[in-house]
């Protein structure tokens, strides 16, 4: 038999009207996110399977101000604790948990209700978990949540997507919790569907092409420019005062300042102690697959990606080192590179301020190109008002994306927006000078790198591309187009060369 629910504090019961609102899953995001709400005012109900999270998150309330936050052991107390129409959110591992919690609740939800899923799921699942609930007369939302802890206690950005009375409804709560800027809160009803959900997976796909690049800039400041952790930090701080501002910037900076506890006071970096290897959850690799599904050209992300793969492949990494010095190849710089300190930072902001502009472009194409292909109407400004605060990728430039968006909602890419065109431009000559420098010492780039292709291949008017379709034509049959008259052509090529050497023997 469950434990029965605590009873709620008597002052928050005899003040506090029921909760419109609950969460389910009290691990570190629910848990805040709770806080969060109930700070601002709205009573919650809290839920978690295992006991000691919820009363945790009740004793964190009442040191934290006497919030109300109400908490309970089973779901059925949860659920009917809260007012008609009643709204549940979800904070649990994506997948199956997701299934098994609805599982546990739907029993005590009626028509009208709503649940409301904050994971990092997958599209598809939220769709299918729409038509279930629309079954019941369940509404349902698949809610982005970007900021991580900090975020989801002090303020978010939210994307929700799906049934738009299920937002509705609590639409002044979420107004309320998500993160506030000078163009009001960062949260915004995405659209149908699985749009919510999809919208945060390419803004984490994004946030691995952004963290790339500067792990990138780190790497080359470093190596070609022997700069310290300190005069990284300072450098990193600077930036942050300029068009690079951003959060990832922001904690750059701070990660550079701090010792490794466990030197013995040394003063290392900490940084400099941590394993080359880093970790990934999969919304990286969604966002990859579904560009390559979509045809849309995503390799500053995916570069990313492949980065995460290959720093995992640590023990093969040292060891491919070792073979390769003992043939021969230099174990540090390649190529002494003599560069003047201050031209060498300057430069590598310029590279990474571009490079970063087309990580943001190839996120917002994918997005278009899915809300065309899903019929969703995605509003590509709206979603950049709501990543300037709150978010990981949260960014000073957002701004000035936004505003490309509002001049033309059209607009193909943000590299031909005027604005940006012309910052490209004004940088793309530090930008080639700190990949090529990068190159000659042997230091992968290979976001900085990408970007760089990326602005050279999509502002190209004439591509080799012509070639590889007379090499596809010639081996498959597979056609042509010409630039001199409509239609599709075929060629024996083989025979024509045949016949064309021979006239020149």
């Amino acid at each position: 038999m469950a434990s029965p629910s605590p009873a709620p504090p008597a002052a928050a019961a005899a003040q506090s009207p029921p909760p419109r609102i609950g969460l389910a899953g009290l691990a570190t995001m629910g848990q805040n996110l709770a806080l969060n709400i109930a700070e601002k005012g709205f009573p919650i109900s809290v839920y978690n399977r295992t006991a000691s999270k919820v009363d945790a998150t009740v004793s964190r309330a009442a040191e934290e101000g006497a919030l109300p936050v109400l908490g309970h052991r089973d779901p059925r107390a949860f659920v009917l604790s809260l007012a008609r129409p009643r709204t549940v959110v979800l904070l649990v591992q994506a997948g199956r948990a997701v299934d098994a919690t609805i599982d546990a609740l739907v029993p005590y939800l009626e028509a009208g209700d709503a649940i409301v899923d904050g994971g990092n799921e997958w599209y598809q699942n939220t769709e299918r978990r729409i038509e279930e609930a629309a079954s019941r007369g369940i509404l349902y939302l698949g809610m982005g949540v970007s900021g991580g802890e900090e975020g989801a206690r002090n303020g978010p950005s939210l994307m929700p997507g799906g049934h738009v009375d299920a937002y509705n409804n609590i639409r002044d709560i979420l107004e309320k919790a998500a993160a506030q800027t000078e163009d009001g809160p960062c949260v915004t009803f995405v659209g149908p569907g699985g749009a919510g959900n999809f919208v945060k997976m390419v803004h984490n796909g994004i946030e691995y092409g952004d963290m790339q690049l500067i792990a990138e800039a780190y790497d080359v400041l470093r190596r070609v420019g022997g700069l310290s952790n300190s005069e990284i930090a300072d450098v990193f701080a600077e930036w942050n005062q300029g068009e690079l501002e951003s959060f990832l910037v922001e904690i750059t900076a701070d990660i550079f300042t701090v010792t490794d506890p466990l030197d013995g006071g040394s003063g290392g970096g900490l940084v400099d102690k941590i394993l080359d290897k880093t970790g990934m959850k999969g919304t990286g690799k969604w966002t990859v697959q579904q560009a390559a599904e979509l045809a849309v050209a995503a390799p500053t992300i995916a570069a990313s990606l492949d980065g995460r793969y290959l720093s995992g492949l640590k023990d093969e990494r040292v060891a491919a080192a070792e073979v390769l010095e003992a043939e021969g190849m230099p174990s540090g710089l390649l190529e002494r590179i003599n560069v003047d300190k201050k031209v060498l930072v300057d430069s590598v902001r310029q590279a990474l301020y571009a490079s970063k502009i087309c990580s943001y472009a190839q996120g917002m194409n994918l997005l278009r190109a899915k809300s065309v292909e899903m019929g969703w109407n995605l509003n590509l400004a709206e979603l950049a008002r709501i990543w300037k605060g709150g978010c990981i990728i949260r960014a000073k430039f957002l701004d000035r994306i936004k505003k490309a968006y509002d001049r033309n909602p059209e607009l193909a890419n943000l590299i031909v927006d005027r604005e940006f065109a012309r910052e490209m431009v004004q940088r793309q000559s530090a930008w080639r000078w700190v990949v090529s420098r990068a190159v000659e010492a042997g230091i992968s780039t290979p976001g900085m790198s990408a970007s760089l292709s990326y602005f050279d291949t999509y502002r190209c008017s004439r591509l080799p591309a012509n070639l590889i379709q007379a090499q596809r034509d010639l081996f498959g049959a597979h056609t042509y187009e010409r630039i001199d008259r409509p239609g599709s052509f075929h060629t024996e090529w083989t025979k024509l060369a045949k016949k064309s050497n021979g006239a020149a023997i």
